[in-house]
C-alpha cells in the first residue's frame, strides 16, 4: 500500500503528463518494490505558487518524489533500481531543464504506525498468519 508524492514545479502539467507520471510510478512500484499496483496511491501535485530554489538559485523545472513503504519490505537495490527509473520518467515527462539535484526518496514507516482502510500493516501482517 505505498503512497508517492510527486512534487513538480515549473509549466503546468497536462493531464496526459500527470496520467503518464501515475502510470509510469504505479508500474514502478509493482516491478521495481513488487508493490500491489491496485493498492498504490500515486499523487501528483503542482504547488500554485513555488519558489523553488536549488543551491540558492531559482530554477525552471524541478521535481521531488517521495514514496512512503513499509520498512523492511525492499532491499537496497530494490530501491536503487526504483530511484533510478522513477527518475528517467520524470525526465521523459518533464525534459531536459529538469534539474539532477532532483531527489527520490524511498522512505520506510514501521508497520505499526501506518496502514489504510483503518488497519495498520502490523495488524495485516498478524491478520495473514
Amino acid at each position: 500500500m505505498p503512497f508517492v508524492r510527486i512534487t513538480v514545479h515549473g509549466p503546468a502539467l497536462t493531464p496526459e503528463q500527470i496520467r503518464h507520471l501515475q502510470d509510469a510510478t504505479t508500474d514502478l512500484m509493482e516491478q521495481a518494490l513488487g508493490k500491489v499496483g491496485a493498492l498504490t496511491s500515486v499523487l501528483v501535485e503542482q504547488p500554485a505558487a513555488a519558489g523553488w530554489t536549488i543551491g540558492r538559485r531559482a530554477v525552471g523545472v524541478a521535481a521531488h518524489v517521495h514514496a512512503t513503504v513499509t520498512a523492511g519490505t525492499n532491499s537496497a537495490d530494490e530501491k536503487a533500481r526504483f530511484i533510478q527509473a522513477e527518475m528517467e520518467v520524470l525526465k521523459a515527462v518533464l525534459g531536459p531543464e529538469l534539474q539532477p539535484a532532483t531527489y527520490v526518496v524511498v522512505d520506510e514507516v514501521p508497520a505499526q504506525s501506518w496502514g489504510y482502510d483503518g488497519r495498520t500493516q502490523d495488524s495485516r501482517r498478524q491478520t495473514a498468519a
